[in-house]
């Protein structure tokens, strides 16, 4: 059974959007044909859609899934309606929301799924994190996405704590699982700072 990579952005701004974001990595983890390899703390940062609303909550995760990018897709929007997710306005609010940045090195543009997902270079609150966990992330066309921190860096962000799963399995591992990657991470509750880096061309 062939295996792959696969890249998720998580974000939630209602109801408690730390407790559903920690719920969701969970139960992406427990999917079937699903395992989360690594995750990355959690960032708050404003919406940059409509102003009047909460800030949002966001992190990424690293799964390897036998699931072809169409059934895990449908998988996630599953977890979404779980969770309660309603649709209110565009770039509104959010009871969970769950989006695949990237599926190995497919490029996938049909009218269900586009990956990469195409604001990835746009989003500081996707390329923080991914970053954290995968400091030498690449594109499918090869340019590393540490590239693009600086034409984001004005967004604001903040480092709040990792994850309680990244917490347990550091602290005691996963029989059978690789454990998460571990980076140096900023202090909890601080802005995050981006080293200026030219943009990939």
């Amino acid at each position: 059974m062939v295996r792959e990579i696969a890249t998720i952005g998580l974000g939630a701004n209602l109801g408690d959007p730390v407790d559903q974001i920690e719920r969701a990595v969970e139960a992406i983890d427990s999917l079937p044909l699903c395992r989360v390899r690594a995750v990355s703390g959690l960032y708050a940062n404003p919406p940059i859609g409509p102003q009047d609303q909460p800030d949002y909550i966001n992190a990424v995760v690293e799964i390897e899934t036998a699931l072809a990018p169409e059934a895990l897709l449908r998988a996630l929007k599953g977890l979404e309606r779980a969770a309660g997710r309603s649709y209110t306005r565009h770039w509104g609010e959010r009871m969970l929301d769950l989006d695949i940045l990237a599926f190995g090195d497919r490029q996938i543009d049909s009218p269900e799924l586009t990956v990469p997902h195409p604001e990835i270079v746009h989003r500081h609150f996707v390329l923080a994190p991914w970053l954290e966990i995968r400091p030498d992330a690449r594109l499918p066309d090869g340019a590393p996405l540490a590239g693009w921190l600086e034409a984001v860096a004005d967004h604001p962000l903040r480092f709040m704590r990792a994850m309680r799963w990244q917490r347990g399995r550091d602290e005691t591992g996963a029989t059978g699982a690789a454990r998460p990657r571990t980076t140096d991470r900023p202090g909890d509750g601080k802005d995050v700072r981006t080293t200026p880096t030219r943009r990939s061309t």
